[in-house]
């Protein structure tokens, strides 16, 4: 059976807003109109990964052992992936450069009742179609509400697997029902932040500060006033200071002094807990991609670092 753009919306998780296409794709969004009005005017390179899908999921429960469905892709910031996870493992890998901009992606399924993920590109937009399934199938259940709000390293960018980000290796664990506000080159901007209709976490996560570490913290301090007074100060929020970086050795008193001032803006909210950022990835290049973004490698040990961070302290 081939799925409604509306029967898709119910298994297409991580989106804000859906949008369709005059060609019947399904275009979703993680962002207001608003904030991507705001992003459009301030910088191009913020408001292209905006749109991209990022952080984006179809999860389904089935007995099926085909499914595909027509992608697009509309923009491309770089090569990482749609990944099918059967039952917890991932099954398959499309990478992005060995694809047409326009096509359609196949998954055969192995027998029996199984839990699928399907992991869509998060440096690139991509609109889907005609999903279509060979069986029944029901919605995966989804936990808490979290909104996560973040630079490049949340967007996902480094691993180059869609799978891989450490966002979504803590989630596999967490099970959050998650919007990723990650953007790559993103910084403690609070003109982003506005009320979003009808959205309402139960928690929120804030991981950023690397792109502006040169420039001091009153940027910071509007922030956490910002975003306080739009969620209030009972919501649990967590703040991941920056992590470690070696590819400016020469400036590393300079980021280590402003990665301070964020924890000591942060934690002076009483709903504000902060993690150390530079406990969460291995200060060596072989974790790294380019001494900045954590590989594959580097973002499980992220991701599984800060889950237990997360139940340590009981966010």
């Amino acid at each position: 059976m081939i799925l409604s753009n509306e029967e898709l919306k119910k298994i297409y998780c991580g989106a804000y807003s859906f949008e369709e296409t005059e060609d019947g794709y399904l275009r979703a969004y993680q962002y207001s109109k608003a904030q991507m009005d705001y992003f459009e005017k301030a910088f191009d390179f913020w408001y292209d990964r905006c749109m991209a899908t990022t952080g984006k999921t179809i999860e389904i429960s089935t007995e099926a052992t085909k499914l595909s469905f027509d992608y697009k892709i509309i923009w491309k910031g770089s090569d990482d992936s749609f990944e099918l996870m059967t039952d917890g493992l991932i099954s398959d890998i499309r990478y992005v450069k060995d694809m047409k901009d326009e096509g359609k992606v196949t998954f055969d399924l192995k027998e029996g009742k199984k839990d699928i993920v399907i992991y869509l590109p998060v440096d690139a937009t991509v609109l889907i179609k005609n999903f279509e399934i060979d069986s029944k199938y029901e919605p995966l259940s989804k936990g808490e509400k979290v909104l996560w709000l973040g630079d490049s390293i949340t967007q996902g960018y480094g691993p180059l697997r869609s799978s891989q980000t450490y966002v979504a290796v803590a989630n596999r664990i967490l099970g959050y029902d998650i919007l990723n506000q990650g953007i790559g080159g993103y910084i403690y901007d609070d003109k982003s932040l506005m009320k979003m209709e009808g959205y309402d976490p139960v928690k929120i996560i804030v991981a950023m500060g690397t792109n502006q570490y040169k420039d001091g913290t009153a940027m910071v301090e509007d922030y956490y006033k910002t975003l306080t007074g739009i969620y209030g100060n009972e919501i649990p929020i967590l703040c991941i200071t920056p992590i470690w970086r070696g590819d400016h050795p020469d400036e590393f008193d300079i980021f280590t002094s402003f990665c301070d001032g964020v924890k000591k803006i942060a934690s002076s909210y009483k709903n504000v807990t902060v993690i150390d950022g530079f406990e969460m990835v291995p200060h060596l290049e072989e974790y790294y991609l380019d001494n900045l973004h954590p590989n594959c490698l580097g973002a499980e040990v992220y991701g599984r670092n800060l889950v237990e961070k997360i139940r340590q302290i009981g966010f």
